[in-house]
């Protein structure tokens, strides 16, 4: 676990905003941020499951070539 460390908050906009040290930067360009009492929760986005991915996609409407037609059969290999 790292250590505390304190940080300077600014307004960007509207916005107040704080500088991630690089120490405690998280993975990826998203992250999800709650408040828990007088606590910021701040947490990286989890990437999606790669069943949920695979669910997004549409079936392939085309017919694969069959791989198997140009090989040798197996009986005729010799070993």
């Amino acid at each position: 676990m790292h250590p505390e460390r304190h940080i300077r908050l600014f307004r960007n906009g509207r916005n107040q905003a704080l500088r991630i040290p690089r120490e405690f930067q998280l993975p990826g360009n998203e992250a999800i941020i709650r408040k828990e009492g007088d606590r910021l929760i701040i947490e990286p986005v989890p990437r999606p499951a790669l069943l949920a991915l695979l669910a997004t996609w549409e079936p392939v409407a085309e017919e694969f070539p069959n791989i198997d037609e140009a090989l040798i059969p197996i009986d005729d290999i010799d070993l």
